[in-house]
C-alpha cells in the first residue's frame, strides 16, 4: 500500500533499536527521510549503516531526550540536513522507579515524568510551529497499555497516562489545522534486552508459560513490526480522520474497555 509519505521528514526518538528503530524503518520504507536519535553512538552507527544499505535517507544524532539542549540539537540538525519535520514519533521512554511510591521517592518519580511526559512535550514544542504554518503534521506518541490501566512502575504508569491526556487535548485543538496527534499503546513486546526479554531469561519455562497463559490472549509476546506499521499508517493520509485516539497494539492483552 502506498501511504503517500514520499519525501516527508520524520523525527523518531529512541530510534536506534526496538520500537523506535522499527517505526523509523516502516516510515523510511514508505519514502520518508528519517532522523533518529539515541544515547548510544554504537547502536546509532549500526542502525544508520543498516538503513543506508537499504537505500534509506537517514540522519543519526546522539542525544539524551532528558536534555533540553540535546533535543534542540536533534531538531536543529534535522532541519539543517533533511528539512523541517512533518512527522514526529516520540518513542523514547521507560521506567525509573518501582510500583511502590515510597520506595520510588519523589525525585525518581519526577525523573520518570520528565522521561515519559516532558521530553515528548519539549520536542513537540520545537516541531509544532512549522506543522501549524504548513497546515500539515503528524505527532505520534508511544504510550503503553499501562497508561490506560494499572501496571508497571508508578512513574511509568503516571507518565504514560499523562501523555495520552496531553495528546488528546492537543489533538482537539489542532485538528482544524490538519495537525493530527495520536498515541499507540503497545502491550508486552519481546525485544532483545527489554524487560520482557529479561523476564524470560530470569524465569523458569513454567513461569513464562503461566504468565503468557494468564496475560496474553494471543498466546505469545508481541513483536516490533506491527507497532512500526501502525506508526506509518497514522502518519499517512489514509488515517486523516484519526486524531486524539490511543490505539492498543497488544494482541488483546489490555483489560480496559476504552
Amino acid at each position: 500500500m502506498d501511504l503517500a509519505l514520499q519525501g516527508k521528514v520524520a523525527m523518531i526518538t529512541g530510534g536506534s533499536h526496538g520500537l523506535g528503530k522499527q517505526a523509523a524503518d516502516s516510515l523510511a520504507r514508505e519514502g520518508c527521510k528519517v532522523a533518529i536519535c539515541a544515547r548510544g553512538q554504537e547502536n546509532l552507527d549500526a542502525t544508520s549503516a543498516e538503513f543506508r544499505s537499504k537505500g534509506y535517507e537517514v540522519l543519526a544524532v546522539q542525544a539524551d531526550v532528558m536534555s533540553q539542549a540535546d533535543l534542540k540539537d536533534f531538531h536543529d540538525q534535522t532541519v539543517a540536513n533533511l528539512g523541517e519535520a512533518d512527522i514526529l514519533v516520540n518513542n523514547a521512554g521507560g521506567r525509573k522507579g518501582t510500583a511502590d511510591f515510597q520506595e520510588t521517592g519523589v525525585a525518581t518519580f519526577r525523573e520518570g515524568l520528565e522521561f515519559n511526559l516532558m521530553s515528548p512535550v519539549e520536542l513537540i514544542a520545537l516541531v509544532l510551529p512549522h506543522m501549524r504554518e504548513q497546515r500539515w503534521g503528524r505527532i505520534i506518541n508511544i504510550s503503553s497499555i499501562y497508561g490506560r490501566e494499572y501496571g508497571g512502575s508508578i512513574d511509568y504508569m503516571t507518565g504514560k497516562a499523562a501523555l495520552i491526556a496531553f495528546s488528546k487535548h492537543m489533538a482537539l485543538n489542532l485538528v482544524k489545522e490538519n495537525v493530527l496527534v495520536n498515541c499507540i499503546a503497545p502491550g508486552s513486546i519481546d525485544l532483545p534486552g527489554s524487560s520482557w526479554d529479561r523476564f524470560q531469561q530470569n524465569s523458569t519455562p513454567e513461569e513464562v508459560a503461566e504468565f503468557i497463559d494468564r496475560n496474553l490472549p494471543a498466546g505469545r509476546f508481541g513483536w516490533p513490526e506491527p507497532i512500526g506499521d501502525t506508526v506509518a499508517f497514522l502518519a499517512s493520509e489514509n488515517a486523516n480522520l484519526i486524531t486524539g485516539t490511543c490505539l492498543n497494539v497488544d494482541g488483546g492483552q489490555s483489560r480496559s474497555l476504552f
